[in-house]
């Protein structure tokens, strides 16, 4: 009686490991699990597109421009904090990281602190083998959960400190301190930094504040 072999991966088995993502937002070329961090360095400079890379397979980031908005505002709130006892760098929504071999990841605002970089120069390199202290991660329309809670355990993994989880539909955020501690945040309650960066808030109120605040006559 022959051995049953093995059934390979199927397409369905490769989107279910990367949290139920659709399709479109793989590239084919290289082949999923032949691509390297040099494939996302390629296609951001020829096609203007980000791509992660994950476990060898190109997944395309994608962000709108109300997305866009709300991790800029929260970046220039941070850069501000920052800068005023020199901390570290704040990056934006196309600051690539390798969190490891086969691993980059993109997060939409990213704090790394100067204790990662003894010397106290930033890299040169377009992917630097960095992780985000804290990272920051700005729901967009084909994010899924399960994607989510993937991000959330790498970034971990790789040392991070603090994840945000911010949900722009809902007007609300998940903070998490560990791969499987959160808090969740209505929209009258502040991010905090925690130990990560001691004394900063900011209420998710500014955090989405979209519209034009015009001045009294």
């Amino acid at each position: 009686m022959l051995a049953t072999l093995p059934q390979p991966p199927s397409i369905a088995d490769l989107l279910r490991d990367l949290g139920d993502i659709s399709p479109s937002r793989i590239c084919l070329r290289p082949a999923p699990g032949k691509a390297t961090f040099r494939d996302v360095i390629r296609l951001e400079a020829t096609s203007n597109r980000l791509f992660e890379l994950v476990d060898g397979v190109l997944v395309e980031k994608v962000m709108g421009a109300k997305e866009s908005l709300i991790a800029t505002i929260l970046a220039r709130h941070l850069g501000n904090f920052v800068e005023q006892d020199d901390l570290g760098v704040v990056l934006g929504a196309d600051g690539m990281l390798r969190l490891r071999t086969k691993l980059v990841r993109i997060p939409d605002v990213s704090f790394i602190a100067w204790d990662q970089i003894p010397d106290g120069e930033f890299p040169d390199e377009p992917i630097p083998d960095l992780y985000p202290d804290l990272a920051i991660e700005v729901l967009s329309a084909g994010d899924t959960p399960a994607e989510m809670t993937r991000k959330v355990g790498e970034y971990f993994d790789a040392g991070s400190r603090l994840v945000w989880v911010i949900d722009p539909q809902s007007k609300t955020a998940e903070v998490f301190t560990g791969r499987d501690e959160s808090q969740h945040l209505k929209a009258t309650d502040s991010l905090d930094g925690g130990k990560v960066l001691p004394g900063f808030r900011l209420p998710l109120k500014v955090v989405f504040t979209t519209k034009r605040r015009r001045k009294g006559r």
